[in-house]
């Protein structure tokens, strides 16, 4: 795998160090893109890979590309638009690590195979930090066989990795993770609050939550910067309300009503219409303490 040249297209918080970790361990990452052409070129100049202009060139110039973009809408831009990344594509493996509706992966698969190329998805439950030291929580989607033969690669990004199945798979379970994350971190933050104005002691509330039926990664994870109101983004509000959308729409598609994830879209729903969207998923306090939403 360390012969293959790496390129990533969408260098945010998490593209940006998956391409450090990567650079440090050894791998060649030749080609890298961004919307932000500074930050392109900031980061190439960093790992000594070339940012260039056009998605096409990123193509032309790897034998990898991982994918790390914001969205759908972001992701039908790289791959179906004027500029795209399936130009000239054959004997390219797209590695594509956002959150997306699981249809469009399973398109893109399709769409991929048409052009000579292949297409993994690896959804990551993880964050920053675990970007930058290779201990992302993966969970890949798409043909095993393609799975098992970027599996170095892959090993050398995570701490856990998971085959789940086919095409689309893979999305089908991060949303599920996202959708009860963010219904835990919505409860805790609506406990805190209430806590809060009961005129409770929240460290010694956090204490007992901990030692009962009330305790989450969450609590361990965000209850601090509930009650501190430090929300430095990690995951983004907008992108709480962006999973539970689709875990709600693939509820629905089965004839499943989902009470809470409704109620936690409606909450980060909120606060993104408030301006308040790159907030980290803890921003969510910001609505369940008195005198924060006003």
């Amino acid at each position: 795998m360390k012969d293959h040249k790496i390129g990533f297209v969408g260098l945010g918080r998490m593209g940006s160090n998956m391409a450090r970790c990567l650079k440090d361990k050894g791998y060649t990452v030749s080609a890298v893109y961004d919307i932000d052409s500074e930050l392109a070129k900031d980061l190439a100049n960093e790992v000594n890979a070339i940012a260039y202009d056009q998605l096409a060139q990123v193509t032309a110039n790897a034998d990898i590309i991982l994918t790390v973009v914001t969205n759908d809408a972001a992701m039908d831009a790289i791959f179906f638009g004027d500029d795209n990344l399936l130009t000239e594509a054959a004997g390219t493996t797209f590695i594509n690590c956002a959150t997306l509706t699981p249809s469009l992966h399973v398109q893109l698969e399709s769409a991929a195979k048409e052009h000579g190329a292949n297409c993994l998805e690896a959804c990551m439950a993880s964050s920053i930090p675990q970007a930058r030291n290779g201990e992302l929580f993966l969970m890949i989607g798409g043909d095993e066989a393609l799975f098992n033969q970027h599996k170095p690669l892959l090993d050398d990004m995570s701490k856990a990795l998971h085959y789940v199945g086919p095409s689309g798979k893979a999305s089908e379970v991060k949303a599920l993770v996202n959708m009860v994350m963010n219904i835990n971190t919505a409860a805790l933050a609506e406990g805190l609050g209430i806590g809060d104005a009961l005129g409770l002691d929240l460290k010694m509330l956090c204490d007992i939550f901990s030692q009962t039926g009330a305790n989450s990664r969450v609590l361990e994870t965000d209850a601090e910067d509930m009650i501190l109101r430090d929300h430095e983004c990690y995951f983004s509000a907008e992108h709480a309300a962006k999973d539970s959308a689709i875990a709600l729409k693939l509820a629905a598609a089965q004839g499943i009503d989902a009470p809470l994830a409704q109620a936690t879209f409606d909450q980060y729903a909120k606060l993104t219409d408030l301006g308040k969207g790159e907030l980290d998923k803890s921003g969510v306090a910001e609505l369940t303490f008195k005198g924060r939403n006003n």
